[in-house]
């Protein structure tokens, strides 16, 4: 059998501003993961333990993966992007029972809001290409797990991508979308694969010794696709003061990773939080609910820099503090006094399996 994982993601700055691909952003990748399994057998069937009643048999039709319902629908597409490079290779396609485990929900099925369609897509991606035994390389598992997940998807930046591909500390630049999306019509896959795409940066950072990040769940779901939807983005003009902003921002907090200054990554969350309200008035939607801001107010009542992780309207606020200077538990012990869940989950940094 043969079994890989991807770990979910945190935005820690750069939310929405991402979405152009001049804007960078900071993200990281948790040690929360999806496992996929892949066993050879004579019938082609997908399984979840999260979905146990939700079992789809698959088969190959002239080369192509037809299932019997679309119920995974980003594992369905992610095997058959795979299986396309897999036969640009000089593969021989097979069928198999793939089966999928997560740790990125809470313990009654809610979603802490870590990325799973991203994770599930590139562990899928990650255990097909092994099954077919060929090497699992960071830049092809990236390109063929975003080519899956923007073909179900159609938007994002698949900075949560790149976080459950390249796991830890990153800061992640997007692709040109049109430049993609016409790539996809018109091009052939391993030609995709195997250029360079215009305006994708990612790069690996190092935090301070002394840093450290909480996270905190305030207990609300949200859907970061809904979001999206309801951005009105009506004044161009101030929509590019945001992005010029934030990327500013961003790139000084970028800064303050390389050259282990950890008050100039604090100040900049600080700036980001401030500017992410600015978005959310300027769109008229609701990014910072009641229990995050009870969250980032905890935070930085003990010296913390607090915000916000993601879209937003709940899930997850990270707060980022100096462990020389401030004591973790103090913030733990008030989140939990006031509903919020603190989550012990760390930054991981995992070599792709060979």
């Amino acid at each position: 059998m043969i079994s890989e994982k991807a770990p979910g993601k945190l935005f820690i700055a750069g939310e929405y501003a991402v979405l152009d691909n001049k804007c960078p952003a900071v993200i990281v990748g948790l040690d929360q993961y999806v496992y996929v399994s892949i066993e050879e057998a004579t019938d082609g069937l997908i399984s979840s333990k999260q979905y146990p009643d939700q079992l789809v048999s698959w088969t190959h039709q002239q080369g192509k993966i037809v299932a019997s319902e679309n119920n995974f629908a980003y594992v369905l597409t992610a095997m058959s992007f795979a299986e396309q490079y897999a036969l640009t290779k000089g593969k021989s396609l097979k069928t198999y029972h793939l089966s999928i485990d997560s740790d990125l929900d809470s313990q009654d099925g809610k979603k802490f809001g870590l990325g799973s369609s991203a994770a599930i897509t590139v562990a899928t991606v990650k255990a097909v290409l092994h099954f077919y035994d060929l090497k699992l390389d960071e830049a092809t598992v990236y390109k063929i797990a975003t080519l899956s997940h923007y073909t179900v998807q159609g938007s994002g930046s698949c900075g949560d991508i790149a976080a459950s591909v390249y796991g830890g500390w990153i800061a992640y630049q997007t692709f040109k979308k049109k430049w993609l999306l016409k790539m996809i019509k018109h091009g052939h896959l391993i030609d995709l694969v195997d250029r360079d795409w215009p305006g994708l940066h990612i790069k690996r950072l190092t935090p301070p010794e002394d840093l450290q990040l909480l996270i905190g769940w305030s207990q609300i779901p949200a859907s970061t696709s809904d979001l999206l939807k309801e951005t009105k983005r009506h004044s161009k003009s101030l929509t590019w003061m945001f992005y010029k902003a934030s990327r500013r921002c961003v790139l000084k907090m970028i800064r303050g990773f390389e050259t282990h200054n950890i008050e100039l990554i604090k100040k900049q969350i600080r700036i980001n939080r401030h500017l992410l309200h600015w978005y959310a008035k300027l769109n008229n939607i609701q990014i910072e609910i009641a229990p995050l801001t009870r969250l980032i107010k905890i935070g930085e009542k003990y010296s913390g820099a607090a915000k916000t992780s993601g879209a937003g309207n709940g899930d997850c606020g990270i707060v980022i503090l100096d462990k020389k200077k401030e004591d973790a538990q103090e913030v733990y012990q008030e989140w939990q006094k006031n509903g919020i869940l603190p989550l012990d989950f760390k930054v991981k940094q995992d070599s792709l399996e060979k």
